[in-house]
């Protein structure tokens, strides 16, 4: 039986448009669409457990993967599956995550799964920016709680001109990269990396794209009534007490009030609140407690947070007393560590970043090998946030997805930056040593650092801020804070981090948690992360103010050379015998790729100290070597033969040619050593290719004097001991038997067989 299959269409605007189809594969989900742009086709499908899980958060995992074949190519590696995730799926599923979550109850528990899967892939369509659009669609067709649809949309800009989901080709011309994630109210998620560009142009964006989404969304709506829309299932909502919230609101809020008041470091801070909340469970009996203690550390909780939120509202304060618009105080070094190629210590309050740099060839390059995209990565950057940092102990278990995240940010705000020729293929690291709010922009201001203090010329240094919203809707107060904490972000309406040079914003990633937010408000809080950036960077060139003009001594050196494609194998040598013993004999690396436009070879040579890369470099130039016809060159004699010396250009060694013995000097030479001897300097006159040997011929005694009296050798006779012109060298003494004269009997024969 053919299924009923509803769908869809969403216009792009530009002739491109966007299906959402339902019924026709894995039914068996409580929610499943195809989503399809070009031949790009996503599957995503969504299950939620009917049982409430026991923890007091919802364990929802969403799941994105591509699938090899959708580009019709193997995995790579020994086993041709697919595996892990790799960085560009994790970035993926953290961009739906992000979005979906706030929708959910806060209630809600059950255990809840969405897969995205890419099953046909479009080299003009990039999947992720419809992966958003995918899960929420799947979640209209299932019964679950979830607020309103959503979805998300990547947006560009090419002349001046703003384009919704470009393609990879579009982006290379676009000076922004933003993803933005909405419902058709409010906008909830930003991420992205802009070159340089103003607050008011991000903010023109962001509108650009919603209004995009609201169309998205819309679709989605029309799709779930034609399907039949489903009632929302029930579930067993949180046990709660209103008297209790009173009571405890009432014990708790002016005692949170007064210590968040009094300004004070995190674990004194930390340890004040938990006696306060010790004093609270202290007023109930054993039995209260072990039957409400859930409730108690639920409602103390949110008392703690309303007095720390109208704390900030009503007086300006913080929790460690700074004004809102004020900056921890930093402290910054670099050349911390003696042995890597670069590093630097980066302090702001209660969170620190060391970072280092490494500098490699492009063989060091990360490679991306994604179904949606295959390249390479010649600047990244790693981040790693280990539980030390946190004052915790917990096992690790490979990279978390946070990390990755963190990562991408900043080497999204910082990539910008490093030049188009900069030679090397660049690698940092941060190392997050204490964490209480944003280390991810502590990365970036030490990745700053670190690069300069390698010597990568930055074009412009970068730094970053994490900024807070508190506001009230009944009121309509708000404020903005800069530079927030760990607990500010838990509390906060909006937690946005901003990078960017003192010319413009480089990257940005926000995360919006309440409706309606205003253009305005959004705008005011940009231009506040500029001020606190602005500070931030006055900081680091205090520390650091421009780059190095040279790597360390101990670091490598990067040379690039071209060559012209017909030397490289002369270079590599067979077996790679050449370019092996050099790098063993000069201590360098060397690496070398075609440039696939002019097909010249592109040569790097990476070495610690000048000495290696010189004679690297010589040995290029001795390849190069073309002399010119009358021009006299130097040369050494590197071996002697009975008919000549072979000898080496000095400003190209082992670039040979043969002096022959008759070349040597004017005077008849009966043995190559009376004139010449192993190691011998001097100079020759170059004639270029001999027509008679064919072979390029150099001469000594064309630049010497003729001997006084000397007379030349009489042209050889070609009529040898005076034989006939018609029996020259051409005929050596043999009878005249070319195929020109043949003899006259084949003649008859020739008619016979044919009579």
């Amino acid at each position: 039986m053919i299924p009923k299959v509803f769908k869809e269409v969403i216009d792009l605007g530009d002739g491109r448009e966007i299906s959402i189809e339902t019924g026709k594969l894995a039914k068996q989900a409580h929610g499943s669409v195809v989503v399809q742009s070009g031949k790009c086709m996503l599957l995503c499908t969504v299950v939620s457990n009917y049982k409430q899980s026991p923890v007091d958060f919802l364990p929802l995992t969403v799941d994105y993967r591509e699938k090899f074949a959708a580009a019709g190519r193997y995995p790579g590696g020994f086993f041709k599956r697919e595996a892990r995730p790799s960085d560009g799926e994790v970035l993926t599923m953290r961009l739906v995550d992000r979005v979906l979550r706030p929708l959910f109850p806060k209630d809600y528990h059950a255990e809840t799964q969405v897969m995205i899967q890419l099953m046909s892939h479009d080299d003009d369509v990039m999947p992720d920016a419809m992966a958003g659009l995918a899960a929420s669609a799947a979640i209209q067709l299932s019964d679950f709680p979830f607020e309103c649809p959503i979805s998300e949309a990547r947006v560009g800009r090419i002349n001046g001109e703003f384009v919704i989901n470009p393609t990879r080709s579009q982006l290379l011309e676009s000076d922004l990269d933003m993803m933005i994630g909405a419902s058709a109210d409010s906008v909830m998620m930003v991420e992205g990396e802009m070159d340089e560009i103003s607050e008011e142009e991000m903010a023109e964006a962001i509108k650009f794209a919603h209004e995009a989404i609201k169309k998205q969304c819309e679709a989605q709506v029309r799709l779930a009534e034609a399907v039949g829309k489903k009632e929302t299932r029930e579930y067993e909502p949180e046990p709660s007490d209103e008297d209790l919230a009173k009571k405890i609101h009432d014990m708790a809020y002016d005692k949170v009030y007064a210590i968040a008041k009094a300004g004070s470091a995190k674990h004194e801070r930390s340890n004040a609140f938990s006696e306060i909340k010790e004093e609270i469970k202290a007023t109930f009996s054993e039995e209260e407690q072990e039957e409400l203690g859930d409730l108690i550390s639920k409602y103390y909780y949110k008392a703690e947070k309303a007095a720390i939120r109208d704390l900030t509202l009503n007086e300006g304060l913080r929790l460690d007393g700074r004004k809102t618009d004020e900056i921890r105080p930093i402290w910054c070094e670099v050349d911390y560590l003696p042995s890597t190629h670069g590093s630097s210590i980066f302090t702001r309050g209660e969170t620190q970043a060391l970072a280092t740099v490494t500098l490699g060839t492009s063989r060091e390059a990360n490679q991306i090998d994604m179904p949606s995209f295959e390249g390479e990565e010649r600047f990244y950057l790693h981040y790693n946030f280990p539980p030390f940092s946190t004052g915790e102990a917990r096992p690790i278990r490979g990279t978390s997805r946070r990390e990755v995240g963190h990562g991408n940010l900043a080497q999204r705000a910082l990539k910008g930056m490093v030049p188009e020729d900069c030679p090397y293929t660049v690698r940092v690291v941060s190392e997050v040593l204490e964490s209480n709010g944003s280390s991810s922009m502590a990365t970036v201001c030490s990745g700053t650092m670190a690069l300069m203090d390698a010597g990568v010329q930055l074009k412009k240094p970068v730094s970053g801020i994490a900024m807070g919203l508190i506001s009230d809707a009944e009121s309509g107060n708000y404020a903005v804070l800069s530079d927030i904490l760990g607990d500010e972000d838990h509390l906060g309406d909006m937690d946005f981090k901003v990078t960017g040079t003192a010319d413009g914003i480089t990257a940005c990633q926000m995360d919006i948690k309440v409706k309606g937010l205003s253009y305005e408000i959004l705008v005011n809080a940009l231009k506040q992360a500029r001020e606190g950036r602005l500070h931030i960077l006055e900081k680091l060139t205090d520390t650091i103010a421009e780059p190095n003009a040279e790597v360390k001594d101990h670091a490598p050196t990067m040379v690039t050379r071209r060559i012209p494609n017909e030397f490289i194998g002369a270079l590599i040598g067979p077996g790679g015998k050449v370019i092996q013993e050099l790098q063993k004999e000069t201590d360098t690396t060397i690496v070398i790729n075609e440039d696939p436009v002019t097909e010249e070879g592109i040569v790097e040579v990476l070495g610690v100290g000048r000495k290696g890369i010189d004679a690297v470099m010589a040995k290029i130039d001795s390849l190069l070597f073309k002399p010119e016809v009358g021009s006299v060159y130097e040369v050494k004699v590197i071996k002697m033969l009975d008919f000549g010396a072979v000898v080496e250009y000095t400003e190209a060694p082992g670039n040979e040619v043969l002096l022959h013995v008759s070349e040597l000097a004017w005077e008849r030479t009966e043995n190559v050593s009376d004139v010449v001897n192993m190691g011998d300097v001097f100079d020759v006159k170059y004639f270029g290719i001999d027509s008679r040997t064919r072979k390029e011929k150099v001469s000594r005694k064309a630049i010497l004097p003729k001997p006084e009296g000397f007379k030349e050798r009489p042209p050889r006779d070609n009529n040898r001991n005076g034989r006939d012109n018609n029996r020259g060298r051409d005929n050596r003494n043999r009878d005249n038997r070319g195929r020109d004269n043949r003899r006259d009997d084949r003649k008859p024969r020739e008619e016979k067989k044919e009579d």
